[in-house]
């Protein structure tokens, strides 16, 4: 895969995920909802709490890994990012953060995937992209 179909890919992920989050963020603020009662409505059932208390968990791990990358390639302002994905969605700031790193690394040859692997990642953005208008639309 070419580095620039990966930058890409990246910015992409992130424009729908800004796009598919603050879609349903400023329908709950202007429906009166509060910064802390948005909060309060990720309790709202057993399937809301497990994505939640998942997504903050990954939050966390995907946190670790950005500040050892981004000191690793001198990748600036990884605390920006990582307060990104609390303030934002972290599906909108760890692709951000994927493509500075990205942009970071040196040029060598583009990673060499196999056939299945593409077609299994084009599979999974197939899915998430419909699994995320399922969610944001239906």
């Amino acid at each position: 895969m070419s580095r620039k179909l990966l930058c890409v890919a990246y910015v992409a992920i992130a424009l729908v995920a800004l796009v598919a989050t603050w879609s349903q963020n400023i329908l709950f603020f202007r429906g009166g909802g509060s910064f802390l009662g948005f909060w309060e409505a990720t309790k709202a059932n057993p399937a809301s709490r497990s994505v939640t208390v998942d997504i903050a968990l990954l939050l966390l791990a995907v946190a670790i890994l950005m500040v050892i990358e981004a000191r690793r390639l001198g990748v600036k302002f990884v605390w920006a990012y990582i307060a990104g994905g609390f303030l934002i969605a972290i599906s909108v700031a760890f692709p951000l953060f994927l493509l500075a790193r990205e942009l970071r690394l040196e040029k060598s040859d583009a990673t060499q995937l196999r056939n299945i692997d593409s077609i299994l990642l084009a599979a999974l953005a197939g899915f998430t992209l419909a699994f995320t208008i399922w969610v944001d639309v239906v």
